[in-house]
């Protein structure tokens, strides 16, 4: 009965430190430049399960995010995709390679989930991604992918590959390959 006792009261404590321990300073880390795999290499995605309003996509642990170009048509042109083939787009008011997003909290990041991930070995680039990646550290201590210095985002009101709805929406564009 002791042992049991400890070790309910030593639980809380082990998960303190565990937090504690994990960052999530409002401090940029610095950017992290992934090289290219090979597409050979390039791994399945596997969507996490569900994500609540305003959750990105992405913040499932030990994911594997295939990073593809896909073809556009009519006035939007090729672009990136990621999870599920969900679009990605680039925040016209960001500054490239500032290590900041200019969208990070509220309903910008409600409407405009960050792509993030907790380490770029997760991103699996496809050969026709020529452009630098790297992760950025947000506000709230998530790592943000960048393409050419600047962050990406999915779109809330995207609901399945392929949609390109951001895309008319004001300061907002695909990430072009």
């Amino acid at each position: 009965m002791g042992r049991f006792r400890l070790a309910a009261a030593a639980a809380p404590l082990i998960l303190i430190i565990a937090a504690c321990s994990s960052g999530g300073g409002a401090t940029p880390a610095p950017t992290t430049a992934l090289s290219q795999a090979p597409a050979s290499q390039a791994a399945a995605s596997t969507p996490p399960a569900s994500t609540g309003a305003g959750a990105s996509p992405s913040e499932a642990a030990s994911e594997t995010y295939d990073l593809k170009v896909a073809a556009g048509s009519g006035s939007v042109t090729n672009y990136l995709t990621a999870e599920s083939g969900k679009t990605l787009y680039i925040f016209k008011k960001d500054t490239a390679d500032s290590g900041k997003s200019a969208c990070g909290a509220g309903p910008c990041a409600d409407n405009w989930p960050a792509f993030t991930v907790s380490s770029l070995d997760e991103v699996k680039p496809d050969s026709a991604v020529t452009g630098k990646l790297a992760l950025i550290t947000r506000d709230d201590g998530t790592k943000q992918v960048t393409y050419k210095g600047l962050p990406l985002y999915y779109f809330a009101g995207d609901k399945a590959a392929g949609d390109t709805n951001g895309a008319a929406i004001p300061n907002w564009a695909v990430a072009n390959p």
